[in-house]
């Protein structure tokens, strides 16, 4: 009988994992390269998909939505970046696997299976915290910046607002990227109460620092106004507080002294 905390594979030489990381990431590049080109020939409606927000408030305002770009070569470079970034998303399930068909070998029967929650959960929380930031932060916050435009008349000077495309991209992506990253706590949390290095007592106790250290990463990652910075704050921690419910299932259970002696008493 197989035992499960066997390693399936049979071990390889040095230069055979240099060779399989080779072609693992080649495949990873490749893919990257193929949806970079068909996310740049339908970079328009990645990009109108990104100011769609914006263009929504704009319109509510009886403003015609517009961005502009001051440099000749601004549109180019801001339909690459799109391109970039809808090649990110749309890559990485594949490049998630050649990671998983690399390590795979290596990991025991038990250790897979302890994988594979994390391997569905960190696309969805990386998915949901970029929807969370698009569809309830943007609207609220572009709202909140629109609402400092003053029409200008005889006796006062007007403020209107001039966005230029690649600042409004750049801080899209950003505020995406840095929503999706910290929706990973809980499995990075998670990972670590698995692995045994942090327990989920300690997690309890260091509560309140947590607290602050989110609105202080909310802070840093969110422009410098109320509404994003606690839109991203939050729910981390919510998701800290879920973070410690879910770490609780994987937590290894403490050895105890009647553990030991049965262990003791099995062996020869």
């Amino acid at each position: 009988m197989q035992d499960n905390g066997a390693v399936e594979d049979k071990p390889m030489p040095l230069l055979e994992h240099l060779m399989e990381l080779r072609r693992r990431l080649i495949w990873s590049l490749a893919t990257f390269v193929v949806a970079f080109l068909l996310c740049y020939h339908f970079s328009g409606e990645i990009y109108r998909f990104l100011a769609a927000p914006l263009a929504s408030i704009m319109r509510q305002k009886g403003e015609q939505p517009h961005l502009i770009y001051t440099a000749l070569y601004e549109a180019f470079f801001t339909y690459v970046r799109v391109a970039v970034f809808g090649a990110f998303f749309l890559s990485f399930p594949m490049i998630a696997i050649q990671a998983w068909i690399f390590i795979a070998p290596g990991l025991y029967k038990n250790e897979k299976k302890a994988f594979a929650p994390f391997l569905i959960a960190t696309p969805v929380l990386f998915v949901a915290g970029g929807a969370l930031a698009y569809y309830l932060v943007f609207p609220f916050a572009w709202k909140f910046f629109l609402s400092f435009q003053q029409l200008g008349g005889a006796n006062q000077m007007g403020i209107e607002l001039q966005a230029r495309v690649s600042e409004y991209l750049n801080l899209v992506t950003k505020m995406i990227m840095a929503f999706g990253i910290c929706f990973e706590l809980p499995v990075i949390l998670t990972l670590l109460v698995r692995a045994g290095l942090v327990g989920t007592g300690q997690l309890r106790r260091v509560r309140r620092y947590a607290y602050v250290a989110a609105f202080a990463v909310a802070a840093v990652l969110a422009p410098p106004d109320a509404i994003t910075m606690l839109g991203l704050a939050i729910p981390l921690v919510g998701l800290y507080e879920v973070s410690i419910l879910t770490a609780r299932l994987v937590e290894p259970k403490p050895i105890t002294a009647d553990d030991d002696d049965e262990t003791s008493s099995t062996l020869p």
